[in-house]
């Protein structure tokens, strides 16, 4: 093989291993892609920048589909040594608005109707449990 067929073979290739990059880069599950129409209706996140970062929402779901809730929550933002909580919702049932830092996130009216929470401590440990969870 001479010099230049080898200098475009390394170019072809190079090309389609951008090409792949690219599409692969493209083409990644989200949450756009789960069923259940996950919506946030509340969330809370503490302004310390330099510290553990927490984040707390609460979502309303379609449906009791425990797998898609769990993947919700993989697919969440969670900062090292950080935690972050969510709690889900039936979308036809009461659900809080506001979301505060604590022991109880939200008002006790809502607990009844909560169907599960999903957990992702500072150690990156998680945990999905579903109602009731006290």
């Amino acid at each position: 093989m001479s010099g230049k067929k080898v200098k475009y073979l390394l170019i072809a290739l190079g090309a389609l291993l951008v090409i792949w990059f690219i599409k692969d880069a493209f083409t990644q599950p989200s949450i756009d892609d789960l069923s259940g129409e996950f919506n946030e209706v509340a969330f809370y996140r503490n302004e310390n920048n330099t510290g553990p970062i927490q984040r707390i929402y609460a979502v309303t779901v379609e449906d009791t589909l425990w797998d898609q809730m769990q993947q919700y929550g993989e697919f969440m933002p969670h900062t090292k040594y950080g935690t972050t909580r969510i709690y889900f919702f039936l979308q036809n049932q009461p659900f809080p608005e506001t979301i505060a830092p604590g022991q109880d996130n939200f008002d006790a009216q809502y607990q009844k109707h909560c169907l599960a929470k999903y957990e992702k401590d500072a150690m990156g440990q998680v945990s999905f449990v579903k109602w009731p969870f006290r």
